[in-house]
């Protein structure tokens, strides 16, 4: 029976009590708009009613055309419109409107974590008919994306025809429910505005004439003037008001612009939407208050509280709108260190080949470090942990001696290639592009070059000493069988060499956030004028040391993190019964150069030492090249940089390749 009642109009208008407790009135008008969003059953498509209407145009959306024939039937049964009348007045006299004008669409906290929990529960908790807020009651009623668009095609007719619909609710009282909702969103913006996390960030232009302060004050006025029957100085009042509300708008926007330039922190841009948000639905509140025939008004309000409260039940929506400025000034962030890696010259060229070097030499001392760390036999955690040191501790002794890693470079020269596609719709800006590919692909192919050039001679040198200094070299034998066996290409070997640039990737975003976050925090400045660091390091040396935090943090950051994750993560995937291991392009390399040396010449003569030697060929280009395809798609999205013409860049960089090859390996004279 209760399915039937979902769905049979005639048992819908008999189960209309306006007596009935709250809960099952409420859904009973859950059940009713449910009904107009379904095909109508055999026995009411033979209605006579229907049968007899005049035609409805079939493009209406089907639950328009079924609220013309829910209109026809209550206009010819007066009973069950008096009934149907009398239950939604029922329903409006009983239920808390103001939470649906000022709450819905906006978070109790300017938290972004906060509004994830929020929409995370909305997501997975059912919601009850049994409720005194119009808020909740609405999300249940309207539960659906599409309804927007079918409240939207209601047309000025049958708008006028549905007013007769709220007959019983007594005259003024959606109008006291909405100046006590403006009430709340103008207290709310005030207390917003005038909280120290955004005001400071305000323009300081922006707030000489106090529009926050003033704001509730301007309100109450044209409150006033909209209860006097007269609407004395009404007009005034309101230009009054607006211009407040443009100033604050003014104010709000303001921010971004601040945050662009001292640090980004996604709390803070979730405020700045929440307060653009409220802003609107004052304007939009105001429009129907004043409207003389307000009922289209109120429909667009209620069709635009649909679009409202499905857009807050998005997780997806919530991240990527609040996260792309973070992520833009990571990538931002990233560019700038990776134009330090990208040669264009022979002069540039052949310093990275000796920065590439020395990191390569520093390569070869991790290698046997690992080795160390192996002979212990520690357990699989701390195993990986002291991994993670001696990565660590090496990659930041190359960025202290201002030396390279090859690998560390996709993630960072990434962000700026893609900075260059914004000038792609000329002809010289797409030379310039197909440019900084070449350079790009030098410098990439000159840090490998330099890394590998050094790390295997020296690893082998090492062990050369050892031969000859102890009898036997510091890698032995069964390592080396073991060296052998895991970097074969037909293991998982290249897997593991995608996951590893997955962390090379990684690396960078923790650098981008981590500066990111000294910046806005403004730890340099601290540095430099906190009064207890200043009379423990004197003003000199501390202003010298908070420029030199600033301009390593990144640095660290990524180099630190990198070698932490190079070491722990595959330990703690294992602990899942994930066998997932990592694979970096140089120390790989080293690694059979250890096994060489400790096995002899003769493993040249054997197929697994060259099944390794292709394993690291693919190794470097997975390294590479994962790392710089994801650090490429997020900068792409970070600036909201769409490449269209994507056979136009393709053709022009073979064009590239085939006249001049030598480019993407050799600098020009220049």
């Amino acid at each position: 029976m209760l399915r039937r009642q979902g769905w049979d109009l005639t048992a819908l208008l008999n189960a209309a009590h306006p007596q009935a407790p709250l809960a099952e009135r409420n859904l009973w008008l859950v059940r009713l708009i449910e009904w107009l969003r379904h095909a109508p059953l055999k026995d009411e498509r033979a209605a006579p009613a229907e049968a007899s209407a005049a035609p409805v145009a079939p493009s209406a959306p089907l639950p328009v055309r079924r609220l013309r024939y829910l209109l026809r039937m209550l206009e010819r049964h007066p009973d069950h419109a008096r009934a149907f009348a009398e239950v939604i007045a029922s329903v409006w006299a009983d239920v808390d409107a103001i939470g649906l004008f000022a709450e819905v669409g906006f978070a109790p906290r300017m938290a972004l974590w906060n509004e994830f929990l929020g929409r995370l529960r909305r997501r997975l908790l059912p919601l009850s008919a049994d409720t005194r807020e119009l808020a909740e009651l609405f999300e249940l009623l309207f539960p659906h994306e599409q309804d927007e668009q079918w409240i939207n095609a209601v047309d000025d007719e049958l708008l006028e025809r549905l007013g007769l619909l709220f007959a019983g609710a007594p005259e003024g009282d959606w109008r006291e429910e909405m100046r006590a909702a403006i009430t709340v969103l103008v207290s709310a913006v005030r207390s917003a505005g005038l909280s120290g996390a955004l005001r400071v960030r305000m323009d300081p232009q922006r707030l000489t004439s106090r529009p926050f302060r003033n704001l509730a004050t301007a309100w109450e006025q044209v409150e006033q003037a909209l209860v006097d029957p007269d609407h004395a100085g009404l007009p005034a009042r309101l230009q009054y008001l607006r211009g407040l509300l443009d100033e604050c708008r003014a104010a709000v926007r303001s921010v971004p612009d601040h945050l662009e330039e001292h640090g980004v922190s996604v709390d803070l841009m979730f405020g700045v939407e929440q307060m653009q948000a409220r802003l609107r639905r004052v304007e939009d509140l105001l429009a129907v208050l004043l409207a003389e025939h307000p009922q289209r008004e109120l429909l667009r309000l209620v069709a635009d509280l649909v679009a409202v409260v499905h857009d807050r039940r998005s997780i997806r929506t919530l991240f990527a709108r609040h996260y792309s400025l973070l992520a833009r000034k990571v990538a931002e962030r990233s560019a700038e260190t990776g134009e330090h890696y990208i040669t264009r010259n022979r002069e540039e060229y052949g310093d990275m080949l000796r920065r590439a070097g020395g990191g390569g030499l520093v390569i070869a001392g991790t290698t046997f470090m690992k080795f160390a760390i192996m002979a212990i036999g520690l357990s699989a955690f701390w195993g990986g942990f002291w991994a993670g040191v001696n990565y660590a501790v090496s990659f930041v002794l190359i960025l202290l001696l201002h030396w390279t890693v090859a690998t560390k470079q996709p993630a960072m020269t990434a962000p700026a290639l893609a900075d260059k596609l914004r000038h792609i719709d000329s002809d010289a800006g797409l030379a310039a592009f197909v440019d900084e590919v070449a350079h790009l692909f030098r410098s990439q192919t000159a840090g490998i070059i330099g890394n590998l050039a050094l790390a295997a001679p020296m690893v082998l040198v090492v062990q050369l000493a050892a031969w000859l200094s102890f009898g036997k070299p510091l890698v032995g034998t069964h390592e080396a069988e073991h060296v052998l066996h895991s970097l074969t290409v037909l293991g998982p070997s290249l897997l593991f060499a995608a996951f590893t640039g997955v962390l090379l990737f990684a690396s960078s975003l923790i650098a981008g956030w981590v500066e990111n976050w000294f910046v806005f925090h403004r730890l340099d400045s601290a540095i430099a004028w906190n009064p207890r660091i200043v009379a423990t390091l004197g003003a000199t040396r501390a202003k010298r040391w908070s420029g030199w935090w600033r301009e390593n943090i990144s640095g660290l950051t990524a180099n630190i993190s990198l070698g932490l994750m190079l070491g722990l993560v595959p330990a703690l995937l294992g602990f899942f019964g994930l066998p997932i291991e990592v694979r970096h392009v140089t120390l790989s390399t080293g690694q059979l150069a250890a096994a060489a040396g400790a096995l002899g010449l003769d493993v040249l003569r054997h197929w697994p030492f060259w099944l390794c030697v292709i394993s690291i060929l693919g190794t470097g280009v997975l390294n590479v090249g994962v790392s710089f395809f994801l650090a490429f798609k997020v900068a792409l999205r970070s600036r909201g940089i769409r490449l269209a013409d994507r056979k136009r860049v393709r053709a022009a960089i073979w064009a590239r390749m085939r006249r001049q090859p030598l480019s993407f390996l050799v600098p020009p004279k220049g």
